[in-house]
């Protein structure tokens, strides 16, 4: 029958007369099977065009479609033909979309496999387990840049080329996922006493975050992202790229570099002579970043809402960073056996009550000796504006003994 339906009005047609159906409520499992007698296959744009239709003709409201989201889903999961898709170079905003979808579906991999475990767990089991559940919510928790970046940079490109409804569908999905991820992380911490308790948070919370996440995953790769590398152009892509790095990455620090041919580099303005003017001198950005990678510490700094706004990131840091915290709440860039450390540490921090905390570790990585200290910022009035955490490696300093006087250098 399927060669009957090579006319992409009547696929079209097809499709909505049978979303149409499951609104009504038929079947999905039935229509999915009519869906793939009739066309075996349907392409990712049609799809997309379908729910634009049936918005732009008022058969079907945008809120009605968000409402049976995940049936489409459902309906068209395995039927859609990406033949037609176009090849995406390394660093472009796809590609680095594409590559945080890859990462978070990891998580979603380390997360069924612990899920596998659940049913031999002992009561004495469920501490070590509710550990391993924080890390993968917490690494889940950074889909937030990954939304952010669809709904600020990408969707208002599709808005100017007249696709609302997908956009805004989508955009509905993400605060879904949001919601069911606070429930989790509350769930999460909140005491969990029993193994059957366990089982039941994960049943019964857990589940249904990560199933949203992955079905996120395969609406952007088989429908969005294929559909946008259509529509946008170069140009309007370039501009998604540029402004990238501001809303951070999820999961991922993407090393690829990409500019289309022909396009000319934007020109970074604020790229001047002491551009960074402070009230004991000034730098320009080189200068700036020079300093930070010369530093014989390690600074991270937290802002007034707890988000990471900056690292510096010499090439000895004792602690890894990558781009992907940028934005992330601090939280959630611990172990979460020691998030309540930081929860005091800001806490103490933003009351007033406390202004510094300080940490050593005497074997760490076997011989190195570092002292990690935390200072509250404040404005010149008082006001509370973040944490800086410097780190150091004082094993050589801790050494030495006596006076050195005379000149000598360093060997590289």
């Amino acid at each position: 029958m399927s060669e009957l339906i090579n006319n992409s009005s009547q696929r079209k047609e097809l499709l909505k007369h049978l979303l149409l159906r499951l609104h009504e409520g038929d079947n999905p499992e039935v229509l999915r099977s009519r869906l793939i007698d009739a066309l075996q296959q349907i392409p990712y744009h049609e799809v997309v065009e379908v729910e634009q239709e049936l918005i732009n003709s008022n058969a079907l409201t945008e809120e009605e479609i968000l409402d049976f989201c995940d049936l489409h889903t459902a309906v068209l999961d395995g039927s859609i033909d990406l033949e037609a898709a176009k090849q995406i170079p390394g660093g472009h905003p796809v590609d680095t979309f594409k590559k945080e979808n890859s990462a978070l579906r990891r998580e979603v991999d380390a997360y069924r496999l612990v899920k596998e475990q659940l049913w031999q767990v002992s009561e004495s089991d469920v501490p070590a387990f509710i550990l391993q559940l924080r890390t993968i919510f917490n690494n889940f928790a950074d889909v937030e840049k990954h939304y952010l970046r669809k709904e600020y940079l990408l969707f208002p490109f599709l808005e100017k080329h007249l696709i609302t409804g997908p956009p805004k569908v989508m955009w509905g999905k993400h605060d879904e996922t949001r919601g069911l991820l606070k429930n989790a992380h509350e769930a999460l911490a909140a005491p969990v006493e029993s193994a059957e308790e366990l089982q039941s948070l994960v049943e019964l919370v857990l589940d249904h975050t990560v199933e949203m996440i992955e079905g996120m995953i395969m609406k952007e790769e088989e429908i969005l992202l294929p559909m946008a590398m259509d529509t946008l152009s170069d140009e309007e892509w370039y501009k998604v790229y540029n402004e990238t790095a501001d809303f951070g990455y999820c999961l991922i620090d993407p090393q690829d570099e990409w500019k289309p041919e022909g396009m000319r580099a934007e020109k970074q303005e604020y790229v001047t002579a002491d551009a960074i003017r402070l009230s004991s001198g000034a730098f320009d950005i080189g200068e700036l970043e020079a300093l930070f990678l010369h530093l014989p510490i390690d600074i991270t700094f937290v802002d007034k809402n707890d988000k990471v706004r900056f690292f510096s990131h010499s090439p000895n840091r004792v602690f890894e960073r990558n781009r992907a915290i940028l934005g992330r709440d601090v939280r959630m860039c611990h172990p979460p056996g020691s998030v309540h450390i930081v929860e005091q540490i800001l806490t103490d921090f933003k009351s007033g009550k406390e202004n510094k905390a300080v940490f050593w570790m005497s074997s760490f990585m076997k011989d190195r000796f570092v002292y990690i200290e935390y200072s509250a910022v404040r404005s010149k009035e008082g006001d509370y504006l973040g944490v800086v955490e410097v780190t150091q490696d004082i094993t050589r300093l801790r050494q030495l003994e006596g006076d050195k006087r005379l000149l000598s250098y360093e060997q590289k």
